[in-house]
């Protein structure tokens, strides 16, 4: 009986303790989490890269140097990029080279690939962000001013205008957009330069070429969400209060709708510098795009690997920092994750 009554005494008390408590910091597996995600991603962008030059048909090296050269040089640039150890190795390599910031030598330039990125990526860099302001610039105060012009039905024309140029800008191709532009203000009108780097009028073009698709995308997007926090609680309170009808807006509808954006900017400005490729090729743009694919052409799959490495580091660095800005904005989330 007295074991009985022991046993009686602890279980209640065991039950109330329940399981073992979960890591009282939810910021912590939050971290931990994302960070593993990132390394696994890593890893599988790296080995996708160094596939690359081992999955092409033929010799790369005799390919990239062309017929004609001989057979002493193609083995020493072989030897040189270490083609000649087992497959196992050559990635051993490969992953302490790039985590080394080494991406290997250049067939064709034989310069080293970091190098050729250095001079390149701030021309790629300098488009693509340039071009992602420009959107966020026109797409914020076009998407608020039309969520508070259109709000409960109003102005339905300007509505239906809006949607269906927004669909049909964001339908069209950034190439054919490209194009299209080079033909308008560079050729036609002769207002504009249509290749190269030289000078602000420079930038016009391709970054209107990258920033319109995007911009009309958000400005949509935006609208909606602004729609959205006009029915909410907050801002009835706010104009309960009797506050500046910009104050309503700027102050409590603005940063809510823009929250709920901030994960579409993060997947725009990712697809922003991927599509540098197309659009700095149009306009004889002197960053990675133009250079990869010049590189593609010309074999030289050590550069390939390189800019491969780089354009998808930087998506995955992006979406990294998407998901920490919104779960600065919203805690809750993390906890919810945890």
């Amino acid at each position: 009986m007295t074991e009985i009554s022991q046993a009686a005494a602890a279980g209640p008390l065991t039950a109330a303790a329940g399981p073992a408590p979960r890591s009282a910091n939810p910021w912590l597996r939050f971290g931990a989490r994302r960070l593993g995600q990132l390394l696994v991603s890593a890893l599988v962008l790296i080995t996708a890269s160094f596939l690359i030059i081992h999955l092409v048909p033929g010799d790369p090296v005799r390919a990239a140097l062309g017929l004609n050269a001989s057979q002493q040089v193609v083995d020493a640039r072989r030897a040189q990029l270490g083609l000649n150890n087992p497959l196992w190795l050559q990635y051993v390599d490969y992953l302490r080279n790039v985590f080394t910031g080494r991406f290997g030598t250049s067939i064709t330039s034989g310069l080293p690939v970091s190098q050729v990125i250095g001079q390149r990526l701030p021309a790629t860099l300098e488009l693509a962000g340039y071009s992602f302001l420009v959107a966020i610039a026109v797409a914020v105060p076009l998407g608020l001013t039309l969520g508070v012009a259109t709000r409960g039905g109003r102005r339905r024309g300007a509505e239906l205008a809006f949607t269906s140029v927004s669909i049909l800008l964001a339908a069209i191709p950034g190439f054919l957009l490209s194009v299209g532009l080079v033909y308008v203000f560079g050729v036609t009108l002769h207002w504009l330069p249509v290749a190269g780097q030289s000078g602000f009028s420079s930038y016009i073009l391709p970054v209107a070429s990258m920033a319109v698709g995007p911009a009309v995308v958000l400005a949509r997007i935006l609208r909606i969400e602004v729609l959205s926090a006009l029915r909410a609680d907050y801002v009835r309170t706010a104009r309960a209060k009797r506050l500046p009808a910009w104050k309503v807006y700027l102050l409590h509808v603005l940063p809510n709708a823009l929250t709920a954006t901030l994960t579409i900017c993060g997947l725009l400005l990712a697809a922003m510098i991927a599509g540098t490729v197309l659009v700095e090729n149009v306009f004889a743009w002197p960053g990675l795009g133009s250079t990869i694919v010049a590189s593609i052409i010309a074999k030289d799959y050590p550069v390939v690997q390189g800019i491969v490495l780089v354009y998808g580091t930087g998506v995955l660095l992006i979406n990294l920092i998407v998901d920490v800005a919104l779960a600065l904005l919203d805690p809750r989330s993390t906890i919810r994750e945890s």
